[in-house]
């Protein structure tokens, strides 16, 4: 029973401005700016938050069902994913616009200009997962991420419907879901993924505590940064897992999303929710450590000298065991 993603899927414009906005932002005249910069660099990158974890799924051999709407230009892509261990054969194609696009320009000091071009992501609101689902046979999960708010919560309300089991991630959709809309997203949901920020923003949308939540949800996974990751189950228990330390920090897009992607994987290959998060942590450094969400490597022997610095032996010869990484006996 394969797991099932759907979120956004999106190519990232990235460009340079050698210089500093506010250098060109005149406090008088805020209200009618009018401005261009010459940028000195352009880099086209593969994105998405639905096809950054599946790409994560799929280095580590679990082969994920991507699940969203795209446009006429998804060709290259798909052929990218496909190479990756995804499996690109359910995803909504239309024909009339492109896929969604996120254009943004960082200064000297990282302040960043961007501007994001829904196009065929608005269309994810016209999936059904019904007939998807019943193509596969049954799926472990269907995994609802960040894309087309709208299709969000139509996808949480159709998995409760169906009695599908499903994991809630809406991330910096937050901000565009008013409360009642948040809370149908998540309630149900096995596994509610956010980071800290969005966690309290969450709580402060829906009027819930801590404990409100809890009683809506099977797990509560939450991301704290370079402080880790916190567990906590219905019953309010509480695990907490360590970042794996990182040899540098190069860009921070996408790590959270090669955590779930790690994440995901374990649990799908039956590792427990401490040893999972392990995993997660391992592809978010990876992430980290590569400029583009989807341009890190996976090699096993790296990956369990790697788990074994920041975990020891034991836990580590247990995930490579479960996940194939190397023979142990």
């Amino acid at each position: 029973m394969p797991i099932i993603v759907t979120g956004s899927i999106a190519t990232d414009h990235l460009m340079h401005f050698p210089g500093k906005f506010t250098e060109s932002l005149l406090p008088d005249q805020l209200h009618r700016v009018s401005l261009s910069f010459l940028v000195d660099d352009l880099v086209v990158r593969r994105g998405g938050v639905a096809p950054n974890i599946c790409f994560a799924m799929g280095l580590l051999g679990v082969g994920p069902v991507l699940l969203d709407a795209v446009g006429a230009d998804f060709d290259d892509y798909r052929s990218w994913l496909e190479r990756h261990g995804v499996d690109c054969s359910h995803v909504h194609v239309c024909a009339d616009v492109q896929t969604a696009r996120f254009v943004c320009t960082t200064d000297d000091d990282m302040n960043q200009i961007g501007s994001f071009y829904a196009g065929a992501m608005a269309r994810a609101r016209e999936i059904e997962l019904g007939p998807v689902v019943a193509g596969l046979g049954s799926v472990e999960l269907v995994m609802i991420s960040a894309g087309d708010p709208e299709g969000m919560v139509r996808h949480a309300e159709e998995c409760r419907q169906r009695g599908i089991p499903f994991g809630a991630d809406p991330s910096q959709q937050l901000a565009r879901l008013d409360g009642d809309a948040a809370g149908r997203l998540v309630t149900g949901a096995e596994l509610l993924f956010s980071n800290d920020y969005e966690l309290g923003l969450l709580k402060s949308k829906t009027g819930w505590s801590e404990e409100d939540i809890l009683s809506r949800v099977g797990h509560r996974v939450t991301t704290l940064g370079s402080q880790g990751v916190e567990i906590v189950a219905a019953d309010g228990s509480r695990l907490h897992v360590p970042v794996v330390g990182e040899t540098d920090k190069v860009d921070p897009t996408g790590v959270g999303d090669a955590f779930r992607g790690g994440f995901l994987a374990g649990r799908y290959r039956g590792l427990d929710f401490e040893q999972s998060a392990r995993l997660g942590s391992l592809m978010a450094t990876l992430a980290l450590e590569n400029i583009g969400t989807q341009e890190y490597h996976f090699d096993p022997a790296v990956a369990v000298q790697r788990l074994t610095d920041s975990y020891g032996a034991e836990p580590t010869a247990e995930i490579a065991r479960v996940m194939g990484f190397v023979a142990v006996a």
